[in-house]
């Protein structure tokens, strides 16, 4: 591979000043340039002289280019996709080219990249540019991310909003204060047993059929806890499933608290305020709530869950939305992840018509799917969304004794709860 030159900027809006175009500016394409999509900003690479020509003819005000100082060998160039700040706590040393929260571009040795995705999982995932799927039909340009517009707004639906009228902050509070009261949620420990009992308590409450499945977890046992509603329309029905990681842990120190308030209380206690707002709708599909075990030593509860999964089961799901931190403003905006693949597009899109119409979300998406559960249906064929706070900055204190009710926004939380209670409702129709 060639040594290449590169350089940042800030990629012109659309017309509505929302949206950022998925196409680069003309001085890119006309630059005989590569480049890769963050957002509303882009890293342009190539040949000294052609980045030279580009940034001599970009307008200055709309794309402001910053040039890197030194060309870089494109073979190291790796894009990471991150939990909180985890890769950069535990890899320092590797210089960062581009910080966008979730998503970095880094320049990496390869080796020490392959290294790095066994240490780490499901922590980030490290991986090289030229194996992300490509944006265009050139295989010169990558999306990491990017942003949508409002323009699936349409007339909200009026039992939709019945089932949004249920969705409490205060009862959200409750349930996610008596998680994090729990000095830590380790998946083997007493404590998380203990988080078990209190959301199935909650949901057989709410009148949902509620089951443990056992799990292993470094050869010790632990469990799902797994609520279901049976949908009223004629068989063959669909299946919709609602999901997200209840333990936490703490990698500073595995004996010490682990509150793990945003990983994943906020998912959690999601999971039951969704199940509270749709107890009383009828819906013509399957229901499914599974709180997963394991997930911070590398999926383990949700892959379990799916390999338990019958072939039907697996073939009539119609969506998967798994929460997974939901609950810190890293921004001042409001901004949602919907991370995906490409058989996940049609609940992307939903999801983000749900936003549109529900919420004042602003709704970033990405088919580049990584480090929660979302990853073990997508891998058997189920189209499976994480719903995730806006990649753009993070919550850095996760995986800690610091991942406390003080960085959670309650009202940013519920704003995602809406959008998703909303698709959900839609997705398993009404008897």
């Amino acid at each position: 591979m060639e040594r290449v030159r590169l350089v940042t900027c800030r990629k012109p809006p659309t017309v509505d000043g929302l949206a950022q175009a998925a196409a680069p500016p003309d001085a890119v394409a006309e630059g005989n340039l590569s480049w890769i999509g963050f957002g509303d900003e882009m890293v342009c690479f190539g040949q000294e002289q052609d980045l030279a020509r580009f940034v001599e003819r970009a307008d200055r005000t709309r794309l402001a280019p910053r040039e890197y100082p030194d060309p870089i060998e494109q073979w190291r160039l790796h894009v990471v996709v991150q939990k909180g700040r985890l890769f950069q706590r535990v890899h320092p040393e590797v210089a960062v080219l581009a910080d966008r929260g979730r998503f970095l571009l880094v320049d990496m040795d390869p080796g020490e990249a392959r290294r790095a995705n066994t240490e780490g999982a499901p922590c980030y995932t490290v991986r090289p540019l030229d194996t992300l799927a490509p944006a265009g039909a050139s295989g010169r340009s990558w999306v990491t991310f990017e942003s949508r517009d409002r323009a699936g707004a349409r007339a909200p639906d009026e039992e939709i909003e019945k089932c949004l009228a249920l969705l409490s902050r205060e009862t959200f509070e409750e349930d996610l204060r008596a998680l994090v009261r729990l000095p830590t949620r380790l998946s083997t420990s007493a404590h998380y047993a203990a988080a078990c009992d209190f959301a199935c308590q909650r949901l057989e409450a709410l009148g949902y059929a509620t089951s443990r499945q056992e799990i292993l977890v470094r050869e010790l046992p632990s469990q799902n806890v797994v609520a279901w509603q049976d949908g009223a329309g004629a068989a063959p029905r669909g299946l919709v499933l609602v999901t997200a990681h209840l333990d936490s842990i703490n990698h500073e120190d595995n004996a010490s608290m682990a509150p793990g308030a945003d990983d994943d209380g906020s998912g959690s206690a999601g999971v039951i305020a969704i199940a509270r707002a749709l107890k009383d709708h009828s819906g013509t599909h399957d229901l499914c709530f599974v709180l997963f075990g394991g997930e911070e030593q590398g999926l383990l509860g949700s892959r379990r869950f799916v390999a338990a999964m019958t072939p039907v089961d697996q073939a009539r799901t119609r969506a998967v939305v798994n929460m997974d931190m939901i609950g810190t403003l890293n921004i001042p905006t409001p901004t949602v992840l919907l991370e995906g693949a490409a058989l996940s597009q049609g609940v992307i899109d939903g999801l983000a018509d749900a936003a549109a119409t529900y919420t004042g979300l602003t709704v970033q998406t990405s088919l580049h799917p990584a480090n929660s559960d979302h990853v073990s249906f997508i891998e058997k064929g189920m189209p499976a969304v994480l719903t995730i706070e806006g990649a753009d900055s993070v919550n850095d204190e996760i995986h800690t004794a610091r991942d406390i009710l003080d960085h959670i926004n309650f009202d940013f939380a519920l704003e995602i709860l809406r959008m998703n209670t909303a698709f959900i409702a839609e997705s398993i129709g009404r008897a």
